[in-house]
């Protein structure tokens, strides 16, 4: 007779790390040095002056964002490849058909930011508060949001097949009409959750699955009694 008991589920790896040039290879750039279609490899930027410019098919490869503004930046075809962006301000950056890949974002403001019809590829959101921000109609492939604070985000029609949200703020965060197979959450704050039906074969924590659950009742129209 066959047995009933299901195999333990690997447990998810974590995204590759980026890889770095040696701190001495790196070239500091400012931001009067960023021209469209540029390809710029083992550079250095800090107060880059960044904010609230067109970047148009740039490539940033093994590159170093160190206390950096992107805020209000437009970046479209930009891609960073094995890029660290740590205590950055990202803040109302728009990006599309844009990619990150080896990528890891730390400590970082991304409040409001838009990154629309995007892909990310091993990429750790780390510690950053990116409440509003917009990550509509992009795909993620071995992804982690960790320590996030990210009430109202949107992911709407995304890709998020087996993205890893820990100990991340979703409060009133919309996925309608996303891929959520596989995609884990731990340890998250679920309330007032919008597209929930979306989360068809997602893997939600004991503690975390009560906010799930009235986001769900009230979906189907159930009222729930205290």
């Amino acid at each position: 007779m066959p047995s009933s008991v299901r195999p333990t589920p690997k447990p998810p790896r974590e995204p590759a790390p980026p890889r770095l040039s040696a701190p001495a290879a790196l070239v500091v750039l400012s931001g009067d040095d960023v021209e469209d279609d540029g390809t710029y490899r083992s550079a250095g930027f800090g107060d880059a002056g960044l904010s609230s410019r067109g970047l148009d098919a740039v490539d940033f490869e093994e590159c170093r964002f160190s206390g950096a503004s992107l805020s209000g930046a437009r970046a479209r075809r930009t891609g960073f490849t094995d890029v660290e962006l740590e205590r950055c301000d990202l803040s109302n950056m728009r990006a599309a058909m844009s990619s990150l890949h080896r990528v890891r974002v730390s400590a970082s403001r991304l409040t409001g930011m838009a990154w629309t019809e995007c892909v990310f590829r091993e990429v750790t959101f780390d510690g950053c508060r990116a409440d509003l921000a917009g990550f509509r109609f992009s795909s993620f492939k071995n992804v982690v949001f960790r320590d996030c604070v990210m009430p109202e985000a949107t992911f709407q029609n995304a890709d998020l097949r087996g993205v890893q949200f820990e100990r991340c703020d979703l409060t009133r965060a919309q996925f309608s009409g996303a891929r959520m197979e596989g995609a884990r959450f731990t340890d998250c704050a679920l309330l007032g959750i919008g597209g929930v039906t979306a989360f068809a074969g997602a893997t939600v924590s004991d503690r975390d699955a009560q906010g799930l659950v009235r986001a769900l009742a009230g979906a189907m129209g159930i009222t729930i009694e205290d």
